[in-house]
């Protein structure tokens, strides 16, 4: 058995999509995802892509997958890599597949001189807290994610 990490192309939409209905059911989330194959075909692969998939392969099967794009830190002076999504198919895991993609991040953020990886967990998430404690993340027990969206995103603008 073999892990391959691979960069996903345009071809690789619906794959995304499933994907993220995994990941949504997993955080009992499904009823959220609107995502379509022409959505993610539009901001991941257009002229102006929003941000990049990683799909793992587990001897030649899709297995995983991490979506992540840049932020910026001003402290730092310099770009990071936010990992919005990793997601393994619950039969693929314990085979270091999530361990793989974290690591090919990682190298990612290095040869883009990026000054940080970081992304958010789901505090009822245990099994993701130590796998990410384990590779040595520490949390960030002062900060707090706040967030506009639909009807309240839209308003605000408008005001």
């Amino acid at each position: 058995m073999s892990l391959q990490i691979r960069k996903a192309d345009v071809a690789d939409c619906e794959l995304i999509l499933d994907f993220i209905k995994g990941l949504a059911d997993y955080e009992k989330l499904s009823h959220e995802v609107v995502a379509n194959p022409e959505l993610l075909r539009e901001n991941l692969f257009g002229p102006e892509p929003k941000a990049e998939v990683l799909i793992a392969e587990w001897d030649q099967q899709p297995a995983g997958f991490a979506l992540f794009f840049h932020n910026f830190s001003t402290f730092l002076g310099r770009p990071g890599i936010y990992l919005e999504d990793l997601f393994v198919i619950p039969k693929f895991r314990a085979h270091g597949i999530g361990k793989g993609l974290l690591k090919r991040l990682a190298q990612l953020a290095v040869e883009r001189k990026c000054g940080r990886l970081e992304w958010s967990v789901l505090d009822w998430n245990q099994p993701a807290i130590d796998f990410y404690v384990n590779v040595g993340a520490a949390p960030m027990d002062e900060w707090t994610v706040y967030r506009l969206t639909g009807d309240k995103l839209s308003d605000f603008a408008k005001s």
